[in-house]
């Protein structure tokens, strides 16, 4: 099988390195443009409200946790994690219990407050704690799996692609390659090289705040969309969803009063005074999304498929979602 990955972040370069331990032959167009991979956060947990998203999470993270390799190439931290949600966590628990037994447990607001210093939470909240959770960097382990792509016969080329055609094949300023399979793992630029499916661009951002927060998980608050985790030297990197919608890849500006509502609903959660309190650095990107959102293979027609749709939160579940396209790949 002579398969082509257009898009080297994350998605792309695990999807590439699972079909070339399968034997295919991989291509892999990797530009090295800034991308999400290059900002993501790699927050890593099993539990998410959604059970089959659960499930890949949490089959990704016992994978990372297991592997030898792919945790140093992913440059994983174990942290734990908390996520505060008032909807029923049952079904996704037990799908991390089976995979991660013993990791999960299920906490109230008296609990998420002592423990967590979560403030002003409202009643019907409960917290779902995982020991085994923590963060990667998505950026060090397309690296890796590209370098390995390199050494183990695969061909990395760096120039981008202008169009993919059905039949399938790919166009560059080089000219048109034919092959067996093209999978358009491109993230924010998969839109303009593929029809079909719903896919959007959309602006992600976080900062890195020198703020007193008493929790040392990572943690998503979903009733406030805030999210964190620890980072070097006592800073926390902290985020909330943004709103801009089709943003363009190539000119994403930083959404100054988005990081000062971060700041301000963070202030308000942990119940953190103190002094004035700016970002250390504020990092904007941007990310594939679709609806319902989810890293997943999708044909598009003529040979041709995506491989993209994470929604700002691939790191989760691409080694699950991976391992799981490339056999859909391989069998067809």
């Amino acid at each position: 099988m002579r398969a082509a990955v257009v898009g080297g972040g994350v998605a792309g370069a695990a999807l590439a390195w699972r079909l070339r331990t399968a034997g295919a032959d991989v291509t892999v167009y990797a530009p090295g443009a800034a991308d999400a991979s290059g900002a993501s956060g790699g927050l890593v947990r099993g539990f998410e409200v959604d059970g089959d998203a659960a499930r890949d999470a949490a089959e990704s993270l016992a994978e990372l946790r297991a592997d030898d390799l792919v945790r140093d190439w992913a440059g994983y931290r174990e942290t734990g994690s908390v996520y505060v949600t008032a909807d029923d966590v049952t079904p996704s628990v037990a799908a991390v219990e089976a995979v991660l037994p013993g990791s999960a447990s299920v906490v109230d607001g008296a609990e998420l407050a002592r423990r967590f210093g979560f403030r002003d939470l409202p009643a019907d909240a409960a917290g779902v704690v995982e020991r085994h959770a923590g963060h990667f960097s998505p950026d060090r382990f397309r690296e890796h799996a590209l370098r390995w792509l390199a050494g183990h016969g695969g061909d990395v080329r760096t120039e981008r692609v202008a169009e993919v055609l059905p039949g399938p094949a790919v166009r560059t300023s080089a000219g048109v390659t034919a092959f067996d399979a093209v999978v358009v793992a491109a993230g924010a630029w998969t839109p303009r090289l593929v029809g079909g499916e719903p896919l959007r661009a959309k602006q992600i951002q976080y900062g890195l705040y020198r703020l007193p927060i008493p929790c040392a998980a990572s943690f998503v608050d979903d009733r406030t969309g805030l999210y964190g985790r620890p980072d070097r030297d006592g800073a926390f990197l902290l985020g909330m969803g943004c709103d801009r919608w089709d943003v363009d890849p190539d000119g994403v500006t930083p959404d100054h009063d988005l990081a000062a509502r971060v700041l301000d609903t963070a202030r308000r959660r942990f119940g953190v005074a103190g002094g004035e309190v700016v970002a250390d650095r504020v990092v904007a990107s941007f990310d594939c999304y679709r609806s319902p959102g989810g890293l997943r293979l999708v044909d598009a027609g003529g040979g041709v498929s995506t491989f993209t749709g994470g929604s700002g939160g691939a790191a989760k579940t691409v080694l699950a979602a991976s391992r799981r396209a490339a056999a859909e790949l391989v069998a067809s």
